[in-house]
């Protein structure tokens, strides 16, 4: 089983989109689609969706906002936002997570996703993508 495991992890990682080469000057443009409902920076406050900010290494649902019954339920299995797995999301929030209440059909082209998610790693200064994966190499061993 750790073998499987490490594998499909290796297998992720050479197919997982480059987010490194996401451009945030382009995706704070990209990001214009998502102020309608969301803010991010110093001044961020919840609006119809909650504040961007710190986003990456929460929990799903984590923030102090009143999420749907589907997100909540979707940390409590474990979800954490990460590049891939906001990605995922933003390419199609509502078959991502059955029962969101996020009515934005999602970002199809894969560029715009990698963009919008290199302008809001800025707002996240904490995260260490490199942690969460050592953890999660820590749990499957």
């Amino acid at each position: 089983m750790k073998k499987l495991t490490l594998a499909l992890a290796g297998l992720l990682a050479l197919s997982a989109p480059a987010f490194a080469d996401g451009d945030a000057d382009k995706g704070e443009n990209v990001f214009k689609k998502c102020k309608a409902c969301h803010m991010v920076g110093e001044d961020a406050k919840n609006r119809v969706g909650p504040a961007l900010n710190n986003i990456f290494g929460a929990v799903a649902g984590s923030h102090d906002f009143k999420y749907s019954d589907a997100m909540i339920a979707k940390g409590e299995e474990g979800l954490v936002w990460t590049a891939e797995t906001l990605d995922a999301y933003l390419e199609n929030p509502r078959a991502y997570i059955k029962g969101t209440k996020m009515s934005f059909a999602g970002l199809k082209k894969e560029k715009d996703r990698e963009n919008v998610i290199a302008y809001l790693m800025q707002f996240s200064p904490d995260y260490d993508p490199e942690a969460g994966e050592e953890a999660e190499e820590a749990e499957s061993q």
